[in-house]
């Protein structure tokens, strides 16, 4: 059985339609999937980025590539009333879903869905309230008692550990899918991961295996430099 790990931040569009995309992707292969919270805008300023919705051109470009994946995927896509949003209190939430910090598919989804389904104002403290109460009667289920808190010290510092792993990993974006070490990312990538999972030689080749050692003409920061 293979195990694999999605990273997100419900933030991402892309996030939400690879998670919904992932059951049907992964369709007849032994499998669990590990869903892991992180904090995408720490990810981005480790590695010096911006996120797509921080460049106008590119930001306008995003919301209607994802809302066109939508359609063609099938999936309930509606953008929130504002965006980019602070995402932290959702992260939390998720985190604080589970004692290792790691929810459940349902969990995952009704999150996603507080944000995706409805163009509604994601971080109005009302709506998370009641998905906090909403999450806390789920979890109940199976651990009657059980209470969450987004602002224990313990939650925040379980986001930030796993956020610091997925960078120690090399993950510089989400959703990222890694299975046996390997990274896939973006939903568009979900063919290929489909294709390592069925044995595909590709997998084994120089194309993939030797992206690495390809030498670096030049970095951006001569290039702003250079005088002709």
């Amino acid at each position: 059985m293979k195990e694999i790990h999605f990273y997100f931040d419900v933030i991402s569009p892309y996030a939400w339609l690879a998670f919904q995309a992932l059951p049907k992707s992964l369709e007849g292969i032994s499998h669990t999937v590990r869903y892991h919270p992180v904090v995408f805008g720490a990810m981005l300023k480790h590695h010096g980025q911006l996120g797509p919705a921080e460049m106008p051109g590119k930001r306008d470009w995003t919301y209607r590539q994802v809302m066109w994946l939508a359609k063609q995927q099938g999936t309930v896509l509606q953008m929130p009333a504002s965006h980019p949003f602070n995402s932290l209190a959702l992260q939390r939430m998720a985190v604080a879903t589970s004692p290792k910090g790691e929810p459940s598919r349902e969990v995952v989804e009704a999150i996603f869905k507080h944000v995706w389904c409805n163009g509604l104002e994601a971080t109005d403290e009302a709506r998370i309230a009641e998905l906090q109460k909403h999450l806390t009667q789920m979890v109940q289920v199976s651990e009657p008692g059980f209470q969450i808190d987004i602002q224990s010290a313990e939650v925040k510092q379980q986001l930030l550990q796993q956020t610091q792993a997925a960078i120690d990993l090399g993950l510089f974006g989400v959703p990222s899918m890694v299975v046996d070490g390997q990274v896939f990312w973006g939903q568009d990538a979900l063919p290929m991961l489909r294709a390592y999972l069925d044995g595909d030689a590709w997998f084994q080749s120089s194309d993939w295996l030797d992206v690495g050692k390809l030498p670096v003409g030049i970095k951006r920061s001569q290039a702003l430099t250079h005088k002709a």
